[in-house]
Order: C-alpha cells, then structure tokens, then sequence
C-alpha cells in the first residue's frame, strides 16, 4: 500500500526523540531496541483539516503510555492512529490488534496503552481528536481503545478523505466534518451506540453549523441559536460540556482558517494580503482579528504568512 507521507528516520538520542513525542501527543515512554543512547525517527506535526496530526517514525522496542503518566499528562484525546509504514501491535484495556500499513486504530489517551513494535522500522500518523467533544458526538462506543478494520467499505472511504486532506494545504472544514461522519457511520455500526441524549444531539449539531458556517461573518452565536430553534442561554449551558462558549468556539475556527490560509503556498494566497484573509475567514474587524490572532499563535498574520 502507498505511504501517506514520506517517514525520516535520523539518528536521534532517545531521550531527545521522546521529549519530542511528549510535547505532541503526550506523556508516553520509549524503550530503544538496544541499550543505546541513539534511535532513529523523527517527530513532524501537519494540520489536517480540523485535525492537529503528528507523523512519528521511530526504530523502538515499544513506546507505553501508563497510569503514573496519565496522571500526570491527561491528555483528552483520542488518537486515530493510522500505520503508514511497518507494523506494529497496539494494546489497550482488553484489546489487541497488530497493524500493517494501512491499518488503524482508536486509541483512548485517557487509558492505557503499548504500542509494540520489536525495532522494526516504523511510520506512523496520529489524528488528534478532543476526547470530550468526541464523546458528545459519538458516545461510548468511541473510547477504550477501537480496531477500524480494513473489510468495512467506510475504511476506504476514511482513507480517502485522509489523503485528500494531507494534499491539500488549508484542507476545508468540511472534509474534517466529512471524516467525523464517517468515523462516527463506523462507530455505530460495529458497536451497540446509547441512545444519544438532548444535549449530545444539540451540541453535534451545534458544532457541526459552526465549521459550515464560520466563514460567513453574519454567522453569531445569536443566528446559531436561531437555527438550532433554542435560546443564547440553552445554546450556552450545552457549551458548558466542553469548557467553553459558542463565541469562543466560532472565534477559534475563524482563527484557524485564518491560519490555514497563510501557510498557503504563495501563489494562492489572496491578492490583497492580510485583510481579505481575515474577511474570507468571517472577520469585520481587522484590528479585533489582529489581536486575538497574537493571542492564540504568539505573532502576527504578517509574520505567519512570511515564514511561507
């Protein structure tokens, strides 16, 4: 099967390679093939659509995530783990499964886990999801640890929209809402899913309207209200699951369209420079679009768009 990426392999000390993989994906301890100091892998990180992806290649005897670190580090992802080249045996709680290239696996970073892989050369990506907003969206069935076999038609599908979106720079929302649902389809077709309650229901549909709809700048929390036949303060009290408002939610996605459009290639970004960046992503404001962009990446639009 075709790579998704193309994996590095470079010699690294590993104390070096897991400080890297902890500042990515959390508290998770690697253990050489051989009793040495030096490794080879490598750590990348890509945005995918709605998705922050880290690429680890890695030569290890196993990497292990426990309790003492989840204590430590609770992480609250899920990570769609896809092995892109190698293999590897992933086991958390009761399950087990070994992985090809191309095979995946959801795993619950709020559980233990062991990711084996006997010093064979390995590449792999690791979607990161919100643990709470995927419970919200899917229930039960999404944690403890979930082999996605490679028979069901909905995996094919899931790799296809997984290669578009690391083709396409600044990847849409609406391939990452077009993954979700098929992961979701997976979900509830293998598993028995509990009966998703009034607020589950709304808040999917909540957070699904605000990625359609983030790039229009008369889209407020107000109008999602609207739409959604409820009131600001029930819309509200449905946030509260996730720690945060529908304000701060819709300014985050604007952001990061924002974002996804200055690290572009040159020769696609919009002619007229930072304010019809931030007009294409929903803003109005230019100087209120300057300032929170500097509170959530550190820098300037200007600066981002340089570095690309």
């Amino acid at each position: 099967m075709q790579s998704l990426v193309t994996p590095v392999h470079k010699p690294v000390a590993v104390e070096v390679l897991q400080e890297e993989i902890r500042k990515v994906c959390g508290a998770f301890d690697v253990e050489p093939m051989a009793r040495t100091n030096v490794m080879a892998g490598d750590v990348a990180t890509r945005r995918m659509g709605l998705f922050d992806t880290a690429i680890v290649a890695l030569d290890a005897r196993h990497v292990q995530r426990g309790m003492k670190s989840i204590r430590q580090d609770p992480g609250e992802h899920l990570f769609l783990l896809i092995q892109d080249e190698g293999h590897c045996r992933v086991e958390q709680g009761e399950r087990s499964a070994r992985l090809a290239p191309g095979d995946m696996f959801l795993v619950d970073s709020v559980r233990p886990s062991s990711f084996v892989y006997d010093g064979e050369r390995s590449s792999q990506l690791s979607v990161h999801m919100p643990r709470a907003e995927m419970l919200h969206r899917f229930g039960k069935p999404c944690i403890d640890g979930v082999a996605i076999s490679r028979d069901d038609p909905l995996w094919l599908a899931m790799r296809a929209v997984i290669t578009k979106m690391l083709t396409e720079p600044g990847a849409s929302a609406q391939l990452g809402e077009a993954m979700l649902s098929l992961l979701g389809a997976y979900l509830h077709s293998t598993k028995t899913a509990e009966a998703a309650g009034p607020s589950e229901t709304l808040l999917s549909r909540a957070l699904a309207m605000i990625d359609r709809h983030r790039a229009d700048p008369t889209f407020g929390p107000g109008e999602l209200a609207r739409r959604l036949n409820v009131s600001e303060r029930m819309l509200q009290r449905h946030f509260r699951l996730l720690g945060e408002t529908p304000g701060h939610r819709l300014l985050s996605r604007r952001l990061e369209l924002a974002h996804a459009t200055l690290t572009q290639p040159r020769t696609t970004k919009p002619a007229d420079g930072i304010a019809a960046v931030a007009y294409d992503a929903g803003f109005n404001d230019l100087s209120y679009f300057y300032r929170e962009f500097r509170k959530k990446y550190g820098c300037a639009p200007g600066v981002v768009a340089r570095r690309h």
